[in-house]
């Protein structure tokens, strides 16, 4: 019998909330050595997820660039308001801004040969695993390479 979602997953995943800052996610991440959460609202639905390349998107030089460019016309010659510029500062944005949706998810019963084929097909690097609209684990590239190495008959369907 194939392993399962359920067999590999992370049960003790880190998450965020739409309204936490670019650095309370940064921290996060480095904190817990992870690359990117899913986006949880108070009743543990998933709404997206956020990674580090998410983090890096807005302060990057191709969109600061922009960035000063729309500010300069809509200054229009004139000082913007301090509580304006505050307000749309990096530093600023939030989860709720940053992540990524749709999310692709998997359920607990899902096998490992399925889910290989889920994070291939979609470009993804990790599927949050969903039941009954909650978040129950995590499944990351790792955690497959890990299956394969410790279980390799068990990761394959049998044909």
């Amino acid at each position: 019998m194939p392993l399962t979602a359920a067999d590999i997953m992370t049960k003790d995943v880190k998450t965020v909330r739409p309204d936490n800052t670019i650095a309370q996610i940064a921290k996060l991440l480095s904190d817990s050595g992870i690359s990117a959460a899913p986006v949880q609202d108070r009743d543990g639905r998933l709404l997206g997820m956020v990674s580090e390349g998410d983090l890096l998107r807005p302060v990057g030089q191709e969109i600061a660039e922009k960035r000063a460019w729309w500010l300069n016309i809509l200054a229009d010659g004139t000082d913007l308001s301090p509580t304006f510029l505050e307000s749309i500062r990096v530093g600023n944005r939030l989860a709720r801004d940053l992540m990524m949706t749709p999310v692709v998810t998997a359920s607990p019963e899902t096998t490992v040969p399925v889910l290989a084929d889920m994070l291939v097909r979609h470009h993804v690097k990790r599927l949050p695993i969903v039941r009954d609209g909650k978040l129950v684990g995590i499944v990351s590239r790792a955690d497959l390479v890990r299956a394969l190495a410790l279980h390799p008959d068990a990761v394959t369907d049998a044909t």
